[in-house]
């Protein structure tokens, strides 16, 4: 006759209870962290945004106020730095600032908005590509030592493409012949998407030199001077392995 253990089998009862208690509590802060990343960062980054461009646009009416001047980068520039950009370091190669069309501004500060109507996309565009000060907050980052808006040259700006308001997230429908705009105190800049590539690495610093071509896949990007926008972001999206690339030309430029 076999005898029963029923002090062994409520330690076994109890040890499965627990057990089970650990993986529910885990599953849960692991299902809050998934929901703060995917929807909260999002709603408060694009309210921010938002409220970054109505600012701005009051701003430019105010008759008297004008820009800052240009800064100088504060220390450990790149230490920040977003994983949608490209570039080590974040960086980018000189060859456009000194033939801009707008003054740089202060570190950090938003100058300007950006608007790509086949994307319902509108959103306040700063000085540089750090994360805590800039693209976490839902912001288009400005790539130090590039172009500003229809300056001589490449204007390059990165962007978060999931999280944090993810203003790129929808970059890659862009088409030939779309419209990006960018809006500063003065003036209205006009541009037209041109050439996409799909996919690069992230240090292809290529792609935001003044002349933008890869340094990868040469196949892409110009051999001209011009006056140029460019737009990255991270690819496959919620990763951060490659760089998906977007280039257009200035087009037209009309005083505010």
């Amino acid at each position: 006759m076999v005898q029963r253990n029923p002090r062994g089998r409520r330690l076994a009862a109890r040890g499965l209870w627990s057990g089970a208690e650990v993986v529910v509590t885990f599953g849960v802060v692991l299902l809050l962290l998934v929901v703060h990343q995917l929807w909260w960062t999002n709603r408060q980054a694009r309210a921010d945004a938002r409220h970054e461009v109505q600012s701005l646009e009051r701003e430019w009416q105010r008759p008297g106020s004008e820009d800052a001047g240009v800064p100088s980068a504060p220390p450990g520039e790149g230490a920040d730095t977003d994983t949608d950009a490209v570039g080590e370091g974040g960086g980018a190669p000189a060859g456009g600032a000194r033939a801009a069309a707008a003054a740089a501004p202060r570190w950090d500060q938003a100058y300007a908005v950006i608007r790509i109507p086949r994307l319902g996309l509108t959103a306040p565009v700063a000085q540089g590509i750090g994360k805590s000060g800039v693209l976490d907050k839902g912001y288009v980052g400005h790539y130090p030592r590039t172009a500003q808006p229809g300056g001589a040259g490449n204007f390059a700006l990165a962007g978060h493409r999931n999280t944090h308001g993810e203003p790129f997230r929808y970059i890659n429908r862009l088409r030939r012949g779309d419209r990006i705009t960018v809006e500063t105190r003065e003036r209205v800049y006009t541009y037209v998407v041109d050439k996409t590539l799909a996919q690069t690495a992230a240090r292809d610093s290529g792609v935001i030199a003044a002349v933008p071509r890869s340094n990868l896949k040469p196949a892409f990007g110009y051999s001209e001077p011009g006056s140029y926008v460019t737009l990255t972001t991270c690819t496959p999206e919620f990763t951060s392995r490659y760089r998906l690339v977007v280039w257009g030309k200035l087009a037209g430029v009309q005083e505010r």
